[in-house]
């Protein structure tokens, strides 16, 4: 039987490239694609794969959040990262997540599938690129009490990513489904938890700690489903 997987990324020529690839290895079947994270949650909650393949820097809703929620809501679905970041903060957030395997973009085709199938079959997978040490560590590694990660709640997370990105206060309440209200709240508990007293320095914030990416990166094909 074929790996089920979505491919998930904001580059469309990577996402036809990598399928195209991955469906000629023979084993595996590409269902769907996405370029946000959003999308790919509910991608998931519909098809149920075997493995998402999940870019970790994509707007609207990154790929570690993405994958918190997968996780949370679908634990069977196994979550291989796949980014050109090589940061450890990265990797352990990743990891955090849920994720059970995480590869630079620019490994291997090979590495890639072996990955897939080691997550597949149940099993964590560590690319020698990222570092034994660097998985092994995350779990005992103290938490930083001042990292948006641990310090924010989901949806202030969410909305903080949507902020950054320029989104108004009514298209974040659009997005988010909830009241303008409800935004300028959370808004303000952001700044309070962070010590943060303007949106310019919660977007620098926001991309140092890879949130989102400095500049737009969606294309304009949309998701596609071969």
């Amino acid at each position: 039987m074929s790996i089920r997987i979505i491919l998930v990324d904001d580059h469309a020529i990577l996402r036809h490239g990598l399928s195209q690839a991955l469906e000629q290895e023979g084993g595996f079947q590409v269902i769907a694609q996405a370029q946000d994270g959003r999308s790919t949650v509910q991608l998931v909650r519909e098809l149920l794969p075997d493995v998402v393949i999940m870019d970790i820097g994509m707007r609207d809703l990154n790929g570690m959040e993405a994958t918190r929620q997968i996780t949370r809501e679908c634990p069977h679905v196994n979550v291989v990262g796949l980014s050109m970041h090589s940061d450890d903060k990265y990797v352990r957030e990743m990891f955090r997540a849920g994720a059970k395997a995480y590869l630079l973009k620019d490994c291997p085709f090979e590495e890639l599938v072996k990955a897939i199938r080691t997550v597949a079959d149940g099993k964590v997978y560590v690319s020698p690129s990222v570092g034994q040490t660097v998985v092994e560590d995350y779990i005992s590694e103290p938490v930083d009490a001042r990292s948006a990660f641990h310090v924010l709640s989901e949806r202030e997370k969410e909305l903080l990513q949507l902020l950054a990105e320029g989104k108004t206060t009514k298209q974040a309440a659009a997005r988010l489904n909830i009241s303008p209200k409800t935004v300028q709240a959370h808004r303000l508990r952001i700044m309070h938890k962070l010590l943060i007293d303007n949106v310019a320095q919660l977007t620098k914030y926001a991309v140092q700690e890879g949130l989102t990416v400095p500049e737009p990166t969606r294309d304009t094909a949309g998701d596609s489903v071969p």
